[in-house]
């Protein structure tokens, strides 16, 4: 067998990890000695084993890896983190070769590791199957190597691109199959991104609960983050998602050290507020501000990446409304849209999908590379790209 197979291999255990491994890299691995595979294994949840340590346990008590080739997703770690160096535990097991589908770009171990085994002098080749082993993380790599998180922007529309009646009116333009695909979308997701609008509006939950996506280790789901844009101090301490499981997080342009003569400093009754949002668990975070082209005052995109970056978030799912998400659209902080449309029709009178305002000339438009297209029950699912220029 040729080193592509087993690294194919590799590939398809590493995906067993998808909804479980954040904010860690979904990883597999595979032991192989005499063209025979004697162990196998993958980075199952964040904070227990990686994927080589995994693949090591797997080896019965009268087993070793001596003289073993592993193949691994990712270039094994060089550091001590939550769990000790991939590399020494490959080194201490016997492995002679390593083949590396990627170099990893965290720069705790971006060559760290290969150098690691090399200087202990087991033979190492990277670069196999490495296309296919980047579709596995493309959050984490994005966030190493542009220091910002993947944005998927989902939204739901009707056939004449409505996403409400003019009264607001929403529940449920889409299928219980589209739906439930969303729910994919939010187990695969390090947070969820929403406005404060969509939340006084809807009063979402923003969290998984379908039960298909039950973690194997630990018996729960994990929920990704809730994050609320809030520049005015607006969420309400009777929203529903505080008292659900997960962390919900708060951005408000409100600053704890403003002067009292700053419009934007904390009144007493804004820390009382803020008091009992961190007794439900909910934490505040103070975002910078910066003027649009329309002259109005907006929390900062730009800032929100890094702060969504420190977080240590690979994917987001931003589920907003037309304002928030038509303001992303022209940032260029869209990555992917995901747009479900609906076999009906809501009328001109209905709310539109993005509100993109400026828009005069066929040249500003933005222009999409559709990715994807298929029926998600009696709804249609379309994947698209931004283009980074128009045509």
């Amino acid at each position: 067998m040729t080193d592509e197979f087993y690294m194919a291999q590799a590939i398809s255990l590493a995906r067993k990890g998808w909804y479980s491994t954040h904010p860690n890299p979904r990883v597999g691995c595979v032991l192989v000695r005499d063209g025979k595979i004697i162990a196998q294994g993958w980075h199952q949840y964040a904070g227990q084993g990686h994927a080589e340590v995994n693949a090591l346990a797997q080896l019965g008590p009268n087993e070793n890896a001596q003289g073993a080739t592993a193949y691994v997703t990712l270039e094994p770690c060089s550091h001590f983190g939550k769990t000790p160096p991939c590399s020494d535990a490959l080194i201490s097991a016997g492995v002679i070769r390593v083949v590396i589908a990627m170099v990893d770009p965290n720069p705790l171990v971006s060559g760290n590791g290969v150098q690691r085994l090399q200087e202990n002098g087991l033979e190492v080749k990277t670069g196999v199957l490495e296309v296919e082993a980047r579709t596995l993380n493309p959050g984490f790599l994005q966030r190493m190597e542009a220091q910002r998180p993947i944005i998927r922007c989902k939204m739901a529309m009707s056939l004449d691109g409505r996403t409400a009646m003019a009264s607001g009116e929403s529940k449920w333009i889409t299928s219980a199959d589209a739906r439930e695909d969303v729910q994919r979308l939010r187990a695969e997701s390090s947070a969820i991104l929403t406005g404060i609008d969509t939340v006084l509006a809807d009063d979402p939950s923003m969290n998984v609960r379908s039960e298909r996506y039950v973690n194997e280790v630990s018996g729960e789901i994990r929920q990704p983050d809730r994050l609320i844009l809030d520049s005015q101090f607006r969420m309400p301490v009777q929203a529903k998602m505080l008292g659900l499981v997960g962390k919900t997080r708060i951005i408000t342009a409100v600053s704890r050290t403003a002067s009292t003569s700053d419009s934007t400093s904390m009144s007493e009754k804004q820390l009382e507020k803020i008091q009992a949002f961190e007794s439900k668990g909910a934490e505040i975070h103070f975002l910078a501000t910066e003027e649009v082209s329309s002259g109005k005052v907006v929390l900062s995109l730009h800032q929100l990446m890094l702060l969504m970056a420190a977080q240590q978030y690979n994917d987001v799912l931003l589920e907003a409304g037309a304002t928030l998400t038509g303001a992303m659209l022209q940032a260029g902080l869209v990555d992917e849209l995901i747009i479900y449309m609906a076999p009906h029709l809501m009328g001109s009178d209905a709310r539109g999908l993005f509100k993109i305002p400026g828009m005069e000339r066929m040249n500003q438009r933005i222009n999409l590379n559709i990715q994807d297209i298929r029926a998600v029950g009696r709804d249609f699912r379309i994947t698209a790209k931004p283009k980074v220029s128009a045509d």
